[in-house]
């Protein structure tokens, strides 16, 4: 099962890391669902909390754009 991602974690990386990061829990997601539709998993919610790692990335990003507008 894959740790849950702490927000507060996510806010102190770079936006470079949070895309290289965003890129391997979509993959991981991608292989989960492949997996789940040919009945090779047996932990589901590893699902949910991808989908919700990926939800959590997204927002962090949105920000650091909000901010960087913002600022300019």
């Amino acid at each position: 099962m894959t740790k849950k991602m702490n927000s507060k974690d996510l806010k102190n990386k770079s936006e470079k890391e949070l895309k290289s990061l965003l890129g391997e829990k979509s993959l991981a997601l991608k292989n989960f669902r492949f997996a789940v539709a040919g009945s090779n998993t047996r932990n589901v919610k590893e699902g949910n909390a991808l989908k919700k790692d990926v939800a959590r990335i997204l927002t962090i990003l949105a920000s650091h754009k909000v901010h960087k507008v913002k600022s300019s």
